[in-house]
C-alpha cells in the first residue's frame, strides 16, 4: 500500500473487516451466534471454557479468554501453568483459520479423548481440524493459507492472515456483547474482575 493518510487507510482495513462479516451474512452463517450458544450452554452447565490458537490467531485467543473471564465465567488458555485439566462438560475453543494446524489438532484431539466439547473456528471448514469438532464457527476471511497470492481479485490489502485474525478480534468483541446481555453481566459489573497488578 503506498503511502496514504492515516484515516484512509484505516477507513480501507476496516472496509474489509466488514466484509468478512457481510460474507457471512450473504452465506447465512453467524460465527458469533454460534460462539455464544456454546459458551452459554457451557457456563450453565458449570463447564469451563479454555482456549487455544497459535500465532497471531492465538493472541485472539488469549483476547477471548480474557474478556470471559471478566464476566466471570471459568476460563483458561492451553499452556498456561494454572490451566486445569478438561472433562466432560467443558468446551475447548481453537481457531485453526487455514483449516488445520497440528498443534491445535493435538490439543482437540486431547480435549476430546477427556470427553470435552470441541468448537472450531476457521475460514475453511472443510479442513483436518474438523474432525474433532462438535460444532464450527466459520469466519470467511484470507487466511494465511491464501494470503501468498497477491494478485487475486478477492486478496486482501493485508499480508497474509492479517484478515482473519483482525476479524476474531472484531467477532470476540460480538461475542462479548451478547454474553453480556445473555449471562446478565454489564461492563460495570465486569470492571472490578480487571487486574489491578498493571
Amino acid at each position: 500500500m503506498e503511502k496514504e493518510g492515516l484515516g484512509a487507510a484505516a477507513g480501507k482495513i476496516c472496509r474489509e473487516m466488514e466484509l468478512v462479516f457481510a460474507k457471512a451474512e450473504e452465506q447465512g452463517i453467524d460465527p458469533a451466534s454460534v460462539v455464544v450458544e456454546e459458551i452459554v450452554n457451557t457456563a450453565k452447565g458449570g463447564g469451563r471454557v479454555v482456549v487455544h490458537g497459535v500465532g497471531r490467531e492465538g493472541l485472539m485467543m488469549k483476547g477471548l479468554c480474557m474478556r470471559l473471564f471478566h464476566l466471570g465465567l471459568n476460563t483458561s488458555c492451553v499452556g498456561d501453568m494454572t490451566a486445569p485439566p478438561v472433562a466432560r462438560g467443558d468446551l475447548v475453543i481453537g481457531s485453526a483459520g487455514p483449516g488445520s494446524f497440528s498443534t491445535v489438532e493435538a490439543i482437540f484431539g486431547q480435549a476430546k479423548e477427556a470427553g470435552a466439547r470441541i468448537l472450531l473456528l476457521t475460514a475453511r471448514p472443510e479442513g483436518s481440524a474438523s474432525r474433532f469438532a462438535d460444532n464450527i464457527a466459520v469466519v470467511p476471511a484470507q487466511t494465511m493459507a491464501d494470503g501468498h497470492n497477491r494478485a487475486a481479485p478477492s486478496a486482501s490489502i493485508l499480508p497474509m492472515g492479517s484478515l482473519y485474525e483482525g476479524a476474531l478480534f472484531i467477532l470476540f468483541e460480538i461475542v462479548i456483547l451478547r454474553l453480556s446481555s445473555a449471562l446478565g453481566r454489564t461492563a460495570e459489573a465486569m470492571r472490578p474482575m480487571h487486574t489491578n497488578l498493571e
